[in-house]
């Protein structure tokens, strides 16, 4: 998982390209496809710019990605390690599943019954207009796997929402960050949770103060890791039986 090759073990007739022999001559190389090696002083940058278009506009998701990725150095290894020790988990780490239209069969899903994880799933996806697609490719993680855990991390974002009954608008989104902040650890969630309410009414700001946060942080306490669970082989799952599983309180 190192971003680095050594200078002094020549690769010669190895096939390389010249752009991918300048890659090696600065010391880094593309670890996955999308891949963009940064130092640390780049990922400071990008960062602190991220975090400023960000909390200007919540709803720029790419902002939102750039800023998880280089501000997760310690909590992606953190997540990972869960997953490597729940056998959930780690078979999830092994098959790497995806959750994308090309994955999903969408009729099937729509004919499930009402109150199943699939059916809700896609009421959710078709009340909102949001589809999963719009997940962006991790680029700036220097290590396969964990490129792996926050690309998983941000296709289960729908699902959060589904199991905590939360829609898209501000509000909603405030609260599930509150409930991943505390589930994840990732700085971006943290930061969601904190400035996110500068934009809430003082009506939602009271609801938001005095009932959602707590619950949120309580079910976010209470749960188990929520990247532990194969939430492809639970669609026909009652939403209700799975949130008591991992541990999610009923929303208020």
């Amino acid at each position: 998982g190192t971003a680095r090759l050594s200078r002094a073990e020549p690769r010669a007739g190895d096939g390389r390209t010249g752009e991918e022999e300048e890659e090696v001559e600065e010391g880094c190389y593309q670890l996955y496809p999308g891949h963009i090696p940064t130092s640390p002083l780049q990922k400071t940058l990008l960062a602190a710019g991220s975090a400023v278009m960000a909390l200007y506009d919540p709803y720029r998701h790419d902002m939102v990605a750039v800023l998880g990725e280089t501000t997760g150095c310690l909590a992606l290894p953190n997540l990972r390690d869960k997953m490597k020790h729940h056998p959930e988990g780690y078979r999830i780490l092994q098959e790497r599943p995806r959750i994308r239209l090309s994955t999903l069969d969408m009729d099937r899903l729509r004919g499930l019954p009402d109150g199943t994880l699939g059916r809700e799933y896609v009421r959710f996806l078709e009340d909102n207009k949001v589809s999963p697609d719009t997940r962006m490719p991790p680029k700036f993680v220097d290590d396969e796997e964990l490129a792996y855990v926050i690309q998983r991390y941000r296709e289960v974002h729908d699902l959060m929402h589904t199991l905590l009954g939360m829609p898209t608008n501000m509000l909603g989104e405030v609260v599930v960050k509150w409930f991943e902040a505390v589930q994840t650890g990732l700085p971006m969630c943290v930061l969601g949770a904190a400035f996110g309410p500068v934009r809430l009414s003082a009506r939602k700001l009271q609801v938001l103060a005095t009932e959602l946060v707590p619950w949120a942080i309580r079910s976010g306490r209470n749960a188990s890791c929520i990247l532990n669970v194969y939430y492809e082989q639970r669609w026909e799952q009652p939403v209700e039986s799975l949130r008591e599983k991992i541990g999610i309180f009923p929303p208020p």
